[in-house]
């Protein structure tokens, strides 16, 4: 399998995550050290969507993002550019309507959603900007959005730290624990590319989408951006 490059050409991205789909989620538990959990909780706890309510959630990957919000009474529609994802989830939990989508070009009517959310996957997008313009035209007047993203960390012998594990460590772990270890390897550069916790509060702003705010969580390893649209 060819690594996908930081060009992130979408079908590359996707043919990329189709190989990884089948252990995907027991390696990113060993790689975060467990943290991954503590991370989908707090995105759910920002989302505070209530029964009743439709949720998109993006980049849903085999559904661990979408299960607890399903099992708490919300209508939620996991969506992946991965059709390999989408398959593992569905074998797992038929009862989640899983969606094939594309960011950039959203399958989705018009202010269809309550809130919008997307956990590790707006880093994989060639065009940022234009997906969160597209996930602010299919939520609804008032609607949510929360990003969950890898970021940098705060204090600067954190951030060193860090930046070795991204750089030596975690291809190691991934070799280790999966025979796709290039996925990894483009999981580690992305991260390195990606903006900081403020610039991509301003790329969301621009896209249209106010009162924007984050916190940082694990030190800035992960950064939660939550912002709403315009009411009517």
């Amino acid at each position: 399998m060819a690594r996908a490059g930081l060009d992130k050409e979408p079908s590359e991205v996707a043919a990329m995550f189709d190989a990884v789909a089948g252990k995907y989620d027991r390696t990113n538990d060993v790689m975060s050290m467990g943290q991954d959990r503590a991370w989908r909780r707090a995105t759910i706890a920002a989302i505070d969507a209530q029964p009743g309510e439709t949720v998109l959630d993006l980049a849903a990957g085999t559904g661990t993002s979408s299960e607890p919000l399903a099992d708490a009474g919300v209508r939620v529609i996991p969506c992946d550019l991965s059709v390999g994802m989408l398959t593992v989830g569905h074998q797992r939990r038929p009862d989640l309507p899983f969606v094939a989508g594309n960011a950039l070009a959203l399958p989705f009517a018009d202010e269809s959603f309550d809130a919008v959310t997307i956990s590790f996957g707006l880093r994989n997008v060639p065009d940022v900007e234009t997906a969160l313009a597209e996930m602010l035209r299919v939520a609804r007047p008032g609607g949510r959005l929360v990003v969950c993203e890898f970021s940098t960390p705060r204090r600067k012998a954190f951030r060193a730290v860090y930046n070795g594990y991204l750089t030596q460590a975690l291809p190691r772990v991934a070799r280790a624990v999966s025979k796709e270890s290039e996925a990894y390897t483009y999981l580690a550069e992305s991260i390195r590319d990606w903006p900081d916790q403020r610039e991509l509060g301003l790329t969301i702003k621009r896209a249209g989408w106010q009162d924007v705010a984050y916190r940082n969580l694990s030190g800035g390893i992960v950064a939660l951006h939550r912002a709403t649209r315009a009411s009517a």
